[in-house]
C-alpha cells in the first residue's frame, strides 16, 4: 500500500509545488505515494464562503472556526481513517528524524494547514489533531511547513532513494551531524581533498568520518550532543 497523504488548505493550488518535482515527484508519477490537497472553503455555509471568525476574548486577528474545519476533516478521513491527523502549528511537538520515519512506516497522514491567528482548540481536541512544528519560528501558514514533513518523509518511502544507505547515513539518522563531504577535483582553489578520504584505507575512513560527525555536532549542536553522549552512556551501562 502506498503512502496516501490528505492536506487540508485553503490554497491547494500550492501543492504539490516542490513535491512534485525531483525525488518526491517522481516518486509521486510512479505512484509510491498520493496526494490530495482539499480546500476547506467547500464546507463552509454563507455567500462568502467564510471559514474564520474573530478570537473569542478579543485580540488581533482571526481564528479558524471549528464547524468548517471539522466538517472539512470528516469529509476527509472518516472515523476508521488509520491515517495520524496532523496540524502543522508553530507551538506543536518538533519535527525529528524519528518521527519522520515513524510516518514513513505507515499508512499516510491527514494534515490540517492553519492560518490567520491559529485553529479553535475544540476542534483540535474533538478530531485528535497532533500539533507538528517545524521549527521555532512563524510562517503565513501551514502549507510550506506540510511541503517540509511530506518531503522527508516521501524520501524514506521504499525504492524513493537510489540508494537506501545515503538515508542511513545522513544527518540525525544516527543522533549526530553528518561529516562533510568531498569529491573531485582532487585540489580546489589550493584545498585539497582530506588525504585519509583518498588512502583506501576503508577503517581510517570510517574513523575520520565517525571523529569529524562528533566534531560538528559538539560544536553545532550541544543539545544533540549531549543526548548522544547520554544515549551512548546507557547502551555501554546496558551492556556491562
Amino acid at each position: 500500500m502506498s503512502f496516501n497523504a490528505t492536506v487540508l488548505t485553503l490554497y491547494p493550488e500550492m501543492f504539490p509545488g516542490p513535491l512534485g518535482a525531483s525525488l518526491a515527484g517522481k516518486a509521486l508519477s510512479r505512484g509510491d505515494w498520493s496526494l490530495n490537497a482539499r480546500q476547506i472553503r467547500d464546507h463552509a455555509t454563507d455567500k462568502h464562503r467564510s471559514v474564520d471568525d474573530t478570537p473569542a476574548g478579543g485580540g488581533a486577528g482571526m481564528v479558524l472556526r471549528p464547524d468548517i474545519l471539522a466538517q472539512a476533516i470528516d469529509a476527509a478521513s472518516p472515523a476508521d481513517d488509520p491515517r495520524p491527523r496532523l496540524l502543522m502549528s508553530p507551538r506543536g511537538r518538533p519535527l525529528d528524524q524519528a518521527r519522520v520515519r515513524d510516518l514513513a512506516a505507515g499508512p499516510g497522514a491527514v494534515i490540517v494547514c492553519g492560518r490567520f491567528e491559529g485553529v479553535d482548540q475544540r476542534v483540535i481536541d474533538s478530531r485528535g489533531l497532533q500539533e507538528v512544528s517545524i521549527g521555532d519560528y512563524i510562517l503565513s501558514g501551514g502549507e510550506i511547513a506540510a511541503m517540509v514533513l511530506l518531503d522527508a518523509v516521501v524520501r524514506l518511502l521504499p525504492g524513493v532513494m537510489g540508494n537506501a544507505e545515503s538515508g542511513a547515513r545522513e544527518s540525525f539518522e544516527t543522533g549526530l551531524l553528518e561529516h562533510p563531504h568531498y569529491t573531485r577535483p582532487r585540489e580546489f582553489e589550493g584545498l585539497p581533498i582530506p588525504e585519509v578520504l583518498t588512502s583506501g584505507d576503508h577503517a581510517r575512513i570510517e574513523a575520520w568520518r565517525q571523529a569529524e560527525a562528533e566534531r560538528l555536532t559538539r560544536d553545532r549542536r550541544p543539545d544533540l550532543w549531549e543526548a548522544h553522549c547520554a544515549a551512548s552512556s546507557a547502551k555501554a551501562a546496558k551492556n556491562t
